[in-house]
């Protein structure tokens, strides 16, 4: 045979021909036999393969039969079978399979038969029988009987490698996948692979331990850390389900492997670890809130979105009897690929907590108390409040960040053709004029300029008040992907380096809180980072912008400008999963939908014409600050809230001192909150997973999901139409295709140029001894009640600490795990210290997690100067 090679100049990429089973096929130099069968249509039975991990070869069932051409173009047999999972094909191979080889077909009996002399037959009560690789390929790809006769392996089990993930060694086939994806994807390689080689038949110990995967647990690995015969190791960044410290098992002593030099025997503390139950081709790895619970074949499974972030991850829920049972990551290549976090994987029994919303509930004036009551009377007396704080002052919109694209139009059509106010703001966190102008300029009507294939292939990406691993997951897998590959260099402006930023081997531009806009000036040629511009200056490279930005006057400014020198594309990704499309939908209160301003006349009168109305408001009505404001002093009459938590908000006893005060508070809302005792009218709306809609990822590319559980409960934007009807309008947003065209038809002018952002910086605090300035975000797993119902998930989240550096500590006297209190104008916070290379006078506490609830216990946000001292403060 002739070997045949062409390159595709289109493409510039070098094509071979290979021929598998007598199927010739062109594949790109380089492409695994493996995946060259796959686009043949021809089947071969694998474990270890995966595509988005690196080739292993350890399971050995991929095993074909080849023949290559030599240096004369003879073509010579390999003389052994091959794992088609590691070889590349190469121009005029010959491959044959199980399909037409009896070698190949012998050499996969052989590997399934080795794969199952010691796997359990357990298939009827293991959580993976039904759906398992191992099961179908023993069928299709082994024999019929087993020629086994000995007693089979075992180990004791469950091993908890966290409170979430359950091993059951003795179905662990020795694949690999999961110590790969948490070596090459998550990057935290707290179970691994040991004992190879080792091991006496018939003995469970003898030496080193037979081959095993597992957590450096002294219990599990027969040696001891320490004299004591039950050591026990707390970890000093890891929390229980109730904030408890969370506990390791043992601290290993043997020698290490270079993948787990970095660990301390802790549990698989990571943000992603779920993924490695999706991936396990048995049920060895699986999940201590699903175990036991369902089959496979008992479950519904529906298409959907995850709701925790802006990063519009695809999942898969499944459900049986109307209950969901367990989520799954589905398969997007241009978003999540085939990953989530842990965060949307199991955190979904908020929607179906006690405390849920069901019915309608009314206050009574006589006894104050709220009761429930038919829709018919809801709404009759939610329109009646409204009617009376419409004509007497005026009414509030606060509709929280965590609507769909269609509830947030509804809620901004609702605003200002019903109510007729632009006192409307969805941004349930701190937030400035700046950024209103910033998002106004520089985000809305923008989307996909900006994608996570560019990110994996950027250059460089600069991160500015930004922790992705914390705040949106998918970015800091393929910031981490691409970093790997070599295609992107990070950099972030922050107070410290992270975990997350240590993944990512980014470059860290230390800036005290405040400090920002500074360090953003200083990029440019001939300044203080004028290799960074010159990266900035790239082809493709980014600057991504959070939420947080907004929290340090000058910030959003400083970054537009820099993008704007450099040429760098400016991207801005919020921590909600509404909040872009809020954006979009108008939920500003100077923004129409459309991404026009509502001072435009011609934008007006194009929406009004639209919406069937002849006047909408012309000024730019009050943000969430001068909205709480007004309602305290009596300014406004009234308020309509929806997904708030008073304890995210900029001045947590402004907003208490509001809902209090309001004249007349109509929420809508999935559960009770702490806002609900201040209502006088609930209105119960459906979760995620009882309606369909759209999430507007941090791309602004669309995400709709459908309805997953059959309910009678009603979206925002049917509660809104029924309410408009009783004030006597016509919402027309039932209709979905309709709402989406007429939507469509407000973004028919593109965005113009993005008007200049002028906010200067504020001056920098200087604090005085024993005073640091303070920053804080919200870390993954927290206290937030998207995460309630899940023990499991909340074990596995990083324990609060105090962070400061160790020249700061040494002032205060106090060393690592010593208590440390930060204080504020509202009260103390005492967590145990970790010091951590940042910049002197600076504290770092983490925003909302247990025992640190910064904002509502301090009483005040980051880049305010608070006090530190050293042991606990007695309140």
């Amino acid at each position: 045979m002739t070997a045949t090679a062409r390159t595709d100049r289109a493409a510039d990429v070098e094509m071979i021909t290979v021929t598998i089973d007598g199927v010739e096929v062109e594949v790109p130099k380089g492409t695994l036999v493996i995946r060259a069968a796959e686009q043949a249509g021809i089947q071969i039975p694998r474990f270890c393969d995966h595509p988005l991990l690196k080739p292993a070869g350890a399971c050995r069932q991929c095993l074909v039969d080849v023949s290559a051409p030599d240096r004369e173009g003879n073509l010579r047999p390999m003389p052994k079978p091959q794992t088609s999972c590691t070889i590349e094909a190469t121009p005029g191979m010959v491959v044959a399979t199980q399909h037409t080889s009896e070698v190949a077909e012998k050499a996969q009996h052989g590997i399934m038969e080795f794969l199952l002399i010691n796997h359990p037959l357990d298939c009827p009560v293991c959580d993976k029988g039904g759906e398992c690789p191992l099961q179908n390929q023993a069928m299709s790809n082994g024999r019929a009987a087993s020629r086994f006769t000995d007693i089979k392996r075992t180990f004791p089990k469950p091993i908890k490698v966290s409170t979430e993930i359950l091993l059951d060694r003795d179905r662990c086939i020795l694949c690999q996948r999961c110590t790969r994806f948490s070596d090459e994807i998550a990057g935290d390689p707290f179970i691994a692979l040991q004992g190879r080689g080792g091991g006496t038949p018939g003995e469970e110990v003898h030496g080193v331990n037979g081959s095993q995967i597992g957590t450096f647990d002294e219990h599990v690995l027969h040696f001891t850390s320490s004299g004591e015969e039950e050591p026990t190791v707390l970890a000093t960044d890891l929390v229980g389900p109730r904030g408890e410290p969370g506990l390791t098992d043992g601290l290993a002593a043997g020698p290490l492997g270079v993948a787990e030099s970095d660990t301390s025997g802790r549990p698989f503390a990571s943000y992603f670890s779920g993924n490695t139950i999706q991936i396990c081709p048995v049920g060895a790895l699986t999940s201590a809130s699903y175990r036991f619970r369902s089959r496979p074949f008992d479950l519904v499974s529906t298409p959907s979105v995850a709701e925790h972030d802006a990063g519009g991850s695809a999942i898969r829920v499944d459900h049986r009897r109307g209950v969901v049972l367990r989520r799954l990551a589905g398969e997007d290549p241009e978003v999540n690929e085939e990953w989530i976090t842990d965060k949307d994987r199991f955190a979904f029994t908020w929607q179906s907590a006690p405390d849920r919303l069901t019915t309608p509930l009314v206050r009574e004036p006589d006894t104050g108390e709220l009761v429930p009551t038919s829709w018919a009377d809801a709404l009759d007396v939610a329109a009646a409040g409204l009617r009376s704080a419409r004509e007497n002052g005026g009414v509030g919109l606060l509709p929280g960040g965590r609507l769909t694209l269609e509830d947030a139009y509804a809620w901004s059509k609702f605003a200002r053709t019903v109510l007729g106010t632009n006192d409307v703001d969805h941004r349930a966190r701190p937030h400035s004029d700046e950024e209103a102008a910033f998002l106004a300029g520089h985000v809305a009507g923008r989307s996909l300029e900006v994608t996570y294939s560019d990110l994996e292939t950027a250059g460089e990406v600069l991160l500015v008040g930004l922790e992705p691993e914390d705040e949106c997951g998918t970015i800091f897998l393929r910031l981490r992907k691409g970093v790997l590959a070599g295609t992107v260099h990070v950099t972030t402006i922050a107070p410290w380096a992270t975990r997350g930023s240590a993944k990512m081997r980014a470059r860290l531009l230390a800036a005290a809180p405040g400090t920002e806009p500074e360090v953003l000036s200083a990029v440019h040629e001939g300044g203080d980072h004028a290799d960074l511009a010159e990266a900035l200056a790239g082809d493709g490279a980014v600057v991504l912008v959070g939420e947080r930005a907004a929290e340090v006057p000058g910030t959003l400014t400083a970054a537009a400008q820099l993008a704007e020198r450099t040429g760098a594309r400016l991207a801005w990704v919020p921590r909600r999963a509404g909040d872009r499309g809020a954006v979009e939908a108008g939920l500003l209160p100077g923004l129409l939908p459309g991404a026009r301003a509502v001072t435009d006349t011609t934008a007006r009168v194009d929406t009004g014409a639209l919406w069937h109305t002849d006047s909408l408001p012309a000024e730019p009505g009050r943000d969430l600050g001068g909205i709480l404001a007004a309602a305290r002093d009596g300014d406004l009459s009234g308020l309509v809230v929806g997904g708030l938590e008073p304890v995210d908000l900029p001045d947590v006893t402004v907003a208490r001192e509001a809902f209090a005060a309001a004249g007349f508070l109509l929420q809508l809302e999935v559960r009770r909150s702490e806002i609900t005792q201040h209502a006088d009218v609930v209105l119960p709306v459906a979760p995620p997973a009882e309606k369909a809609g759209t999430f507007l990822n941090w791309e602004g590319r669309a995400r709709p999901f459908g309805q997953v559980l059959a309910s009678r409960a009603l979206s925002d934007r049917e509660v809104l139409a029924r309410l408009a009807a009783e004030l006597g309008t016509d919402l027309r947003v039932d209709d979905l295709d309709a709402l989406h065209t007429e939507l469509g038809d407000l973004y028919e002018h593109a965005p113009g140029s993005a008007p200049a952002l002028r906010t200067a910086a504020a001056p920098v605090p200087q604090p005085r001894e024993g005073e640091a300035v303070l920053a804080t975000w919200k870390l993954q797993l927290d206290s937030g009640r998207g995460q309630d119902g899940e023990p499991h998930l909340a074990g596995t989240a990083h324990r609060p600490v105090v962070r400061l550096s160790r020249e700061t500590a040494a002032a205060l006297g106090v060393v690592d795990g010593d208590r440390v209190s930060v204080t504020g104008p509202a009260g103390s916070i005492s967590l145990p210290l970790a010091t951590t290379p940042m910049p002197d006078h600076v504290v770092w506490l983490p925003a909302n997690s247990p025992g640190s609830h910064a904002r509502e216990t301090l009483g005040v946000g980051a880049g305010a100067v608070v006090g530190i001292r050293a042991g606990e403060v007695t309140q």
